[in-house]
């Protein structure tokens, strides 16, 4: 395991310990609120808290399976576990969400929020949860950031559906206080809905990862840069990114003056290989193909490959 699997892991086994704790004593603390001032967005609101728990385990053992070193069965390594890990929750908020919005439904549809006003406690508990979740969110958020990683940037947008779930769960709440008692319920399903949107966006930005998307126009022209500007390169002729997890993988042709020794060639791709994987430490693997700028358009097939000679690690 390298330096930088090293500090990722630790990092996010830091964040998740902190997570764990935090949402555990926001959990019995929102319930016993939603029971003794008989809120029932409370209650819904403790159980989102009590399944970030659950959550932040999953980016536990995601990130642990994907900083395993490769192996003979997976030669590119393990990074998309995290991805998995990411779709997981994903499916964790969506279920969520779907249980509270069928509370707040069916409570409407029964009549069962009648006579019952939330207390004082279920209102502060609610403020003191929308701070303490968004503040998390912002921690999670920055060491997702940091590391590159989806599982926990997943879980970082969980706390921030939490935090929503409070501003809804706190608008509810004072409504019935203030005489509107279904607001409690109408609280539920609007939680509901805010959550299913994170659920799709963590969902969707995990799959994009799983089926190779290219980086963003910006790293590909800082990588453009790099590559012309190393001295012997005379044109860039293909560049493709692709996202494996939270790692990079490049590949890369270049045309260099023909009449150079294959020595002499290999050198060049040598520097371009060494420049993006310096530059760009994201880059987990890069492949530079070399060829001969003079037979450029002779050599190069239609579909962009050609002779010569490739550098990679």
């Amino acid at each position: 395991m390298d330096e930088n699997t090293l500090k990722h892991e630790k990092i996010v086994i830091t964040v998740s310990v902190v997570t764990i704790i935090i949402n555990a004593v926001l959990s019995v603390a929102k319930l016993l609120a939603g029971i003794f001032a008989d809120s029932g967005a409370m209650i819904s609101d403790a159980v989102h808290s009590a399944s970030d728990v659950f959550s932040t385990v999953i980016v536990l053992v995601g990130v642990k399976m994907a900083s395993k070193a490769s192996d003979k069965q997976h030669p590119y390594g393990h990074e998309r576990m995290e991805c998995v890990a990411a779709i997981v929750l994903a499916v964790v908020l969506a279920g969520t969400g779907a249980m509270l919005g069928y509370v707040g439904i069916r409570d409407i549809a029964t009549g069962a929020y009648e006579g019952s006003v939330p207390g004082l406690p279920a209102l502060i508990t609610a403020v003191v949860s929308i701070f303490v979740k968004e503040g998390m969110y912002w921690y999670t958020r920055a060491a997702a950031k940091k590391t590159k990683s989806d599982a926990l940037m997943a879980d970082a947008w969980h706390h921030r559906s939490d935090a929503l779930s409070s501003v809804g769960a706190f608008a509810g709440i004072l409504g019935s206080i203030l005489g509107v008692t279904v607001l409690d319920s109408v609280a539920s399903i609007v939680i509901c809905l805010l959550i299913l949107k994170v659920a799709v966006d963590v969902f969707r930005g995990a799959v994009d990862k799983m089926v190779d998307r290219a980086c963003d126009d910006k790293t590909v022209r800082d990588m453009t840069e790099a590559i012309l500007s190393t001295d012997g390169v005379k044109t860039l002729d293909v560049i493709k990114t692709r996202i494996f997890g939270n790692r990079i993988y490049v590949e890369i042709e270049i045309s260099v003056d023909g009449d150079l020794k294959l020595s002499d060639s290999h050198a060049i791709a040598e520097q371009v290989h060494n420049r993006i994987e310096a530059g760009f430490p994201d880059v987990k693997h890069c492949m530079v193909h070399v060829n001969p700028y003079l037979h450029i358009c002779a050599d190069i097939s239609a579909d962009g490959e050609g002779g010569g000679s490739e550098t990679q690690r």
